[in-house]
C-alpha cells in the first residue's frame, strides 16, 4: 500500500471510529447484566464522567491524521506510524457494537487496539508532536487502562474473583503497564494524564463503598505523575 493511500485510509478510520457511537449506544460501561454475576457499580471501573475523554481524543486523531494526511503524506517517521494505528482504529470503528453483544470479545478486542496503538506510539515521530504523539499518547493511555477495567470486569463477572479483588488487580495491571510503558518511552505526556484520569475517576467510584480501593487508585495516580512529568519536561 503507498504511503498516500494509507495517509488517507488512516484519517478516513479516525473518522469512521469518531462517529461509530452514533451507529449504536453509547458506552458508558458493560450492562451489569451482561455477566453472570452482575457487575453494578464494580469497583474497577472509573466513574461515568471519566468516559467523556473519548470526544478529546476523537477530535485529537481526526485533526492530527487530518494534518498527516494533508502535510506528511511521504514522511518515514508518519509512515511507520500509520500502518498499526490504522489496525486500532479499524477494531474501534466495531468495537461498540462488540462491546454491547459479548463482554468477552469486547476485551479481546480491546486488548489488540491497546498493542497495535502502543506499537504506533512508539513509531509515532519525534516532530509534529501536537499532531502525531500527544493525540496517540492519549488514546494509548486510556486504552492502557480500560483494557485492564475490561478484564477485571470479566474476571469479576464470571465470578472467577470478587469484585474487590478484580479493582485491586485491575489497578495493578494498569500501573505496570503504564509505568513500563511512560518510562521506557519517555515522551507523549498525555499518555500519563489519561491513566491518571482514569485512576482518580476510580477514586471517586470507591470513596464511599471500596475506601482501600479508592486508596490504591489514589496512590497509583500519584506515582503515575513522576514519569509522566519527566516525559512533559523531555518533550518540551
Amino acid at each position: 500500500m503507498s504511503r498516500r493511500v494509507l495517509a488517507v485510509i488512516s484519517f478516513l478510520l479516525a473518522i469512521t471510529f469518531a462517529v461509530s457511537p452514533f451507529f449504536g449506544n453509547e458506552f458508558g460501561g458493560y450492562d451489569p447484566n451482561q455477566f453472570p454475576v452482575p457487575q453494578k457499580n464494580p469497583p474497577v471501573q472509573p466513574a461515568g464522567y471519566a468516559f467523556a475523554i473519548w470526544g478529546l481524543i476523537y477530535l485529537w486523531l481526526i485533526v492530527g491524521l487530518g494534518f498527516g494526511a494533508w502535510k506528511r503524506r511521504d514522511d518515514d517517521g508518519w509512515h511507520a506510524m500509520r500502518g498499526p494505528l490504522a489496525v486500532s482504529l479499524a477494531i474501534g470503528t466495531f468495537w461498540l457494537q462488540v462491546a454491547n453483544a459479548s463482554p468477552i470479545w469486547a476485551t479481546v478486542l480491546i486488548w489488540l487496539m491497546l498493542v497495535t496503538a502502543l506499537v504506533a506510539l512508539f513509531r509515532a515521530p519525534v516532530g509534529d508532536r501536537w499532531f502525531a504523539t500527544l493525540p496517540l499518547g492519549l488514546y494509548a493511555g486510556w486504552l492502557s487502562a480500560a483494557s485492564c477495567v475490561s478484564l477485571g470486569l470479566l474476571a469479576a463477572g464470571y465470578g472467577w474473583i470478587s469484585g474487590e479483588v478484580a479493582g485491586f488487580a485491575g489497578i495493578f495491571l494498569a500501573l505496570i503497564i503504564a509505568s513500563a510503558v511512560q518510562g521506557q518511552l519517555g515522551r507523549a505526556p498525555t499518555y500519563g494524564i489519561a491513566v491518571v484520569w482514569a485512576l482518580v475517576a476510580i477514586v471517586f467510584q470507591n470513596m464511599g463503598s471500596n475506601p482501600t480501593v479508592a486508596a490504591m487508585a489514589g496512590g497509583g495516580a500519584v506515582a503515575m505523575l513522576v514519569p509522566t512529568w519527566r516525559a512533559w519536561r523531555k518533550s518540551r
